[in-house]
């Protein structure tokens, strides 16, 4: 937009998103956001800077990863989280199961450490979608110990839905207690989610034994056997956002679970 002859100018400079974490006000803990993906660059976009804000506003420290699945085999959110908390490094102590179409509006969400138990910010009663009471998916906040107690999450599960409630039986059968939001008043308004079911078809099929299989608890696989290679390790700044994209293959025992693929 300069005229031809004009000396240039220099560009503005980008505003800072964050004061520096290394404040003593930012607390000792720092939390893995770990945000399973495949394929939603326009969620993905909007999702990066804003938690940076979000969460840097409320002086939560922190590192996003974004678990991508490379594979060609069927979506398996749960698998990539177990993947995220065993990539996400030891300079974090508890992590996020965030939801990438999911934004917190409301700033008195707490995504503080979750030291009492799980924490699951995106309750029944704020989730614009999902207000079953043994629901704790979206956004689910836990220690790290307190994960390895659950032996994580099961990697049985391919395609979309159940294995958050696998996930809650885990959690009870550890001795754990669901925590979740007081005093939030702004009810279904809490979130804004960013799926649009017209453009993002969910794979919700269900293929022979997956029938069954996705009512059954997971007693042997989690956090132990789970499969998987790292293609790629990438740094990236989403408008001045930092994240880190794990771009990841999982592995199939088809023998174990013929549903993992389509065939």
């Amino acid at each position: 937009g300069q005229s031809r002859g004009a000396p240039p100018q220099p560009c503005p400079p980008q505003a800072r998103l964050s004061p520096v974490e290394d404040e003593p006000s930012w607390g000792p803990h720092r939390l893995a956001l770990l945000v399973p993906f495949r394929e939603r660059f326009e969620e993905l976009l909007a999702f990066v800077p804003y938690m940076h804000r979000f969460l840097s506003k409320k002086r939560i420290r922190h590192h996003i990863f974004i678990l991508n699945q490379v594979d060609h085999f069927r979506f398996n959110r749960a698998s990539l989280i177990n993947v995220g908390f065993l990539e996400s490094g030891n300079d974090t102590d508890y992590i996020a199961m965030h939801d990438v179409d999911l934004l917190p509006l409301n700033e008195q969400l707490d995504y503080s450490f979750p030291e009492a138990g799980p924490f699951h910010v995106a309750s029944p009663e704020l989730h614009p979608l999902y207000h079953y009471k043994t629901y704790v998916g979206g956004i689910l906040l836990l220690t790290k110990q307190h994960y390895e107690m659950c032996n994580g999450m099961s990697n049985r599960f391919w395609g979309w839905g159940r294995e958050d409630d696998e996930f809650y039986r885990r959690i009870k059968g550890a001795g754990l207690q669901v925590r979740r939001p007081s005093g939030i008043t702004t009810g279904y308004e809490t979130f804004e989610h960013l799926h649009d079911p017209a453009w993002r078809k969910r794979d919700q099929k269900r293929i022979a034994a997956q029938k069954q299989e996705q009512f059954k608890v997971d007693r042997e696989g989690g956090l132990n056997n789970v499969r998987y290679r790292i293609e790629s390790r990438t740094a990236l700044s989403v408008a001045g956002a930092p994240c880190t994209v794990l771009n990841i293959l999982l592995d199939c025992d088809t023998s174990e679970t013929p549903w993992c693929t389509f065939g």
